[in-house]
């Protein structure tokens, strides 16, 4: 009795476990009520305060990373630089726009009435090598405004990056790893609006 008592309580842990692994989205700021009736949206990236793995500063990261590949084949790390930054712009922002018009059925348009900026705080680039990996993930801020007047805030979303869970997989390119994350926090973030929207 006491062996089903306990295989139970591990079952009862491990689904306690793997929820929360889900990526946690908050409304800190406003309402969404202003995006019922939207059929499209404009949405823009900011990088601001950016802190990347065990980096404060994206730019330590940048340096450090750029003059590690450097050292092990010349000219490796200032290619791999310029691809950061490429990336950020052709695979870590369309992912998001991906995953967010997928669970929220709007088109993208940077005439729409409202704005949806998305700032990435945090971002963990992850690994993967053979039987050991760390899934990727990120951080950020979601701030909606009106495309026309950006002063004021109507509603501001914090985005929160999953636990780790091994039943996620890791790709072995940080880029694409990086992506999927930007893939998930926009399917977040269009499923907390469109159930805040029923």
């Amino acid at each position: 009795m006491h062996i089903f008592k306990n295989y139970f309580s591990l079952i009862g842990a491990f689904i306690i476990s793997t929820t929360t692994f889900a990526q946690e989205v908050d409304l800190t700021k406003g309402d969404l009520t202003f995006l019922k009736d939207q059929s499209s949206i404009n949405v823009e990236f900011t990088y601001e305060k950016l802190a990347v793995g065990d980096f404060s500063k994206e730019a330590d990261y940048i340096k450090s990373k750029t003059v590690e590949l450097n050292t092990k084949e010349a000219g490796t790390g200032d290619t791999w630089a310029k691809k950061w930054e490429n990336d950020k712009i052709e695979k870590f922002g369309p992912k998001f726009i991906l995953g967010l018009t997928k669970l929220l059925d709007v088109t993208i348009n940077k005439d729409a009435k409202y704005t949806l900026i998305f700032n990435t705080k945090a971002i963990e680039p992850g690994y993967s090598i053979g039987i050991s990996k760390r899934n990727a993930g990120i951080d950020g801020t979601v701030i909606l405004v009106e495309t026309t007047n950006r002063t004021k805030k109507l509603a501001v979303l914090s985005v929160d990056r999953p636990g780790e869970n091994m039943f996620r997989g890791a790709a072995f390119d940080a880029a694409s790893r990086i992506g999927d994350a930007f893939f998930l926090s926009g399917q977040k973030v269009g499923k907390f609006i469109k159930k805040a929207n029923k």
